[in-house]
């Protein structure tokens, strides 16, 4: 009887195990690059850009706003097939072509580099799958689910961005400039968390959804004191 409770309570613990590792990345500047210029690749080449890539482009063809993109200067399109030589100095590639084939053997050369590398609606041949976002600002909401269903990640992200709404962007905007100046006021950063908690706590998010400055000023003069003030820090 001991021996079955162990192995169900082993069971429970694996039946939860992830298949992906959740992590937020930093491509600033770092090299990437997208193989296929439809629908697919252009969403590609915008997430990428948004999160401040350097995106080049190879495809024999280019949809009109990856081609506006080029002409201004913010993305580089090779207008040929791919080449595997195109891999050479990137940090990570997209795939979203049409070509299974060359989609997996793409794949396989991105593993072989050490590359990340992620294949429109195929997770079985990415070693990295792009969540659906919510994004307001420094709040991005990451939902997933592990490449099961897409459909559900859609409706979990619209759900998601009705609760979330951009006065979250000015609620993390005000919260940054708070650390920052209370960090130039020689203050170690474990000395805040009770600060920040009670900003939390104090109801800030709705003051800024309602737009109560007043109020907003009145709480940042009641927890922190005086020279924190909401137009002045967000305007920083």
């Amino acid at each position: 009887m001991q021996k079955k409770c162990c192995l169900d309570g082993v069971r429970k613990q694996q039946q939860y195990n992830m298949r992906y590792y959740p992590i937020c990345l930093d491509i600033q500047n770092r090299n990437c690059l997208v193989v296929g210029g439809g629908s697919v690749g252009t969403r590609k080449v915008l997430t990428l850009l948004n999160c401040g890539a350097n995106v080049t482009v190879v495809s024999p063809a280019a949809s009109t706003h990856l081609q506006e993109l080029a002409s201004s200067g913010s993305v580089m399109i090779k207008n040929r097939p791919f080449r595997f030589s195109d891999l050479t100095g990137m940090f990570l590639v997209c795939s979203a072509t049409d070509n299974q084939e060359l989609n997996r053997q793409i794949h396989a050369k991105a593993e072989d580099l050490g590359m990340l590398c992620n294949v429109a609606d195929r997770p079985e041949v990415c070693n990295f799958i792009l969540p659906s976002i919510v994004n307001r600002g420094d709040l991005i909401i990451a939902i997933s689910t592990s490449g099961q269903s897409p459909a559900f990640s859609k409706k979990l992200r619209k759900d998601l961005e009705k609760i979330f709404g951009n006065e979250y962007a000015e609620f993390l905007k005000l919260m940054g400039a708070v650390r920052k100046k209370l960090l130039g006021q020689d203050h170690q950063p474990e000395a805040h968390k009770h600060l920040f908690e009670q900003l939390i706590n104090g109801g800030l998010v709705d003051m800024i959804k309602e737009h109560k400055l007043a109020d907003i000023d009145a709480l940042l003069l009641k927890i922190l004191g005086k020279g924190f003030e909401f137009e002045a820090l967000i305007s920083e």
